[in-house]
């Protein structure tokens, strides 16, 4: 069974920064590409980051040169480093993996991913 597990989320001022970590158990985590997305109130579900198992990462347009993504596959963790935060970042941050990895780009599509976490809560207050 597959785990997903995030973490680091809180309540900070805009301009501030947070990293968040995302632990994945019950799979081959080096072999899989890893996502994260957000769900702010009353909205949908977003493509936010998201990493492939060989590095290659992409961007939703409202974060990139913001938000980082990175993988530490000793640790079967992924991070989101998010600097620079505004307002409009406040959402529930949700990590995510598709049950295959046979592209060679991570991908940004919701339906595409298969295991999730719980997701972490981040405010930001201006």
């Amino acid at each position: 069974q597959v785990h997903v597990v995030e973490s680091g989320g809180g309540s900070v001022q805009a301009g501030d920064s947070l990293r968040l970590s995302c632990v994945v158990s019950g799979r081959t985590f080096a072999s899989s590409h890893m996502g994260w997305f957000r769900q702010a109130p009353g909205k949908e579900r977003s493509f936010v980051a998201a990493i492939s198992w060989s590095g290659h990462t992409n961007y939703a347009d409202s974060v990139r040169g913001r938000f980082t993504i990175s993988r530490d596959n000793a640790k079967n963790t992924v991070y989101l480093q998010m600097n620079s935060l505004k307002p409009e970042d406040t959402a529930v941050y949700y990590c995510a993996a598709p049950a295959k990895a046979e592209t060679v780009l991570p991908p940004s599509f919701l339906p595409e991913y298969d295991y999730w976490g719980q997701g972490t809560q981040v405010t930001v207050s201006s």
